[in-house]
């Protein structure tokens, strides 16, 4: 039991002092850089404790600043700088988006795919769904039906263009990585390419990469010990390329079997060789992750990043959230397939968020072509299924300190919803709608 009760979060809030957390940073950090070592995670936070014990005490609790100082300073002086120099960046990054944040400076991001935002907001512009206002009004003018069928035609446009992209390259393209963040419609806009690619003579085979994940007792933990499954270290990135390069050689390999109900993974399980007119497709959001495929040339791969890239905006002249669409769609596919109730995917929703603005986002420009998920008028459709969840949720979570995030995304989300109009029968969705991969009721085959 540790002399200190409690830390100071920054914002002022006294939150008990976890000794646990430290050893999920400090073990985050070292996977970051290849390191798998628990027992050295925690025994430096025993020395951690140890030197915030000997300069703190309960009357004079430290500051999240403190502790972090603390970590620091253990890392450098037991001769661990590369795992320090991965956490001080983690920490740099927090910092400076906290600062963003409260600036409120308005810099373009190197993130954002401009010209596929132009493409997207000209196009809901001449159809008068660039604001919420204008889109409840031809909703509340029972145009509901036009506005579902030009928003899927435009989503179906994206995939031939990406489609007739490979065949323009079927004869150096041997890896298609379909990416894009958690929710963003990955599954359904493969198998729509995977058809038409068919139709022309070329089948994509999937390496599923998630075989390729790490005994679970290796991987890292976040700060409320929640395994994490979303950074590119969980995976043996390693294998993944040597495997690519094997398969594209035209050799055998042998793919690992990943057991997700014990958390193990066996390796050398499932023999796997590349046919003719054969292109070895992966499904992942790591797929842009440069290591993951970092043995196989350029020119061999097309790279595919899905986004729900809405371009819609409210009273007050703010555009809505991708983050927030996708977050209520995983949130009904959570709930609809992995029997996960919706406050448990909020509640994880900064974890998968954090990840994938390291990890996932800032690889964006680097695709070769972006399809837009989005459909205008899915947030009618959820309004009906998500609305008292946030409504509880903006009530609940007020004045608990670790779960600040969770109560910014639900008012913000409340506040959205609020404002759209209601479409109640979901049966108005197309049965192979994207929409479908998260409400379900889809003609496709996931499986």
């Amino acid at each position: 039991m540790s002399e200190i009760e409690y830390v100071i979060k920054r914002n002022g809030i006294k939150v008990p002092f976890t000794p646990q957390r430290i050893t999920n940073a400090i073990y985050r950090a070292a996977v970051a850089v290849g390191g798998r070592d628990k027992e050295t995670a925690e025994q430096l936070t025993k020395q951690v404790v140890a030197y915030l014990e000997e300069h703190f005490s309960s009357q004079n609790p430290p500051t999240v600043e403190d502790v972090q100082d603390a970590v620091e300073k253990m890392l450098i002086e037991n001769s661990h700088s590369k795992v320090a120099k991965a956490y001080i960046l983690y920490r740099d990054e927090r910092a400076r988006m906290r600062s963003g944040r409260k600036e409120q400076t308005i810099q373009p991001s190197q993130n954002i795919p401009w010209a596929k935002i132009w493409q997207v907001l000209d196009w809901a512009s001449s159809r008068d769904l660039h604001t919420i206002e204008r889109y409840n009004q031809r909703i509340r003018a029972g145009e509901a039906g036009d506005i579902i069928r030009d928003s899927e035609i435009f989503y179906e446009e994206d995939i031939k263009i990406a489609a007739r992209m490979i065949l323009d390259r079927k004869d150096k393209v041997k890896v298609v990585l379909i990416t894009g963040p958690s929710s963003s419609g990955k599954t359904t806009t493969t198998i729509k390419l995977g058809s038409i690619l068919k139709q022309n003579n070329i089948n994509l085979i999937t390496l599923n990469v998630d075989h390729y994940f790490f005994d679970l007792d290796d991987h890292p933990k976040d700060e409320f010990g929640d395994y994490d499954y979303e950074t590119p270290q969980a995976l043996d990135l390693n294998l993944i390329s040597e495997h690519l390069v094997s398969l594209i050689a035209g050799e055998e390999v042998y793919i690992p079997f990943y057991n997700f109900k014990t958390g193990k993974r066996l390796l050398n399980h499932t023999p796997m060789k590349l046919k003719e007119n054969e292109v070895i497709l992966i499904d992942s959001l790591h797929g842009l992750y440069p290591a993951l495929t970092q043995g196989v040339e350029d020119e061999q791969k097309f790279k595919l990043f899905l986004e729900p890239l809405l371009q819609m905006k409210d009273e007050d002249d703010k555009y809505i959230r991708w983050t927030d669409i996708r977050l209520m769609r995983r949130m009904l596919r959570d709930s609809a397939f992995r029997s996960l109730d919706p406050e448990s995917t909020l509640t994880h929703w900064h974890y998968v968020r954090s990840s994938e603005l390291r990890n996932i986002i800032p690889n964006i420009n680097r695709a070769d072509y972006i399809i837009n998920s989005a459909m205008p008028y899915e947030l009618s459709i959820y309004k009906p299924k998500l609305l008292p969840y946030f409504e509880k949720w903006s009530k609940q979570f007020k004045g608990d300190a670790l779960r600040e995030d969770a109560l910014e995304r639900s008012q913000r989300i409340l506040k959205l919803l609020q404002k759209i109009e209601a479409i109640d029968n979901d049966s108005i969705v197309p049965n192979d709608s994207v929409i479908r991969e998260f409400i379900g009721g889809s003609s496709l085959n996931y499986h």
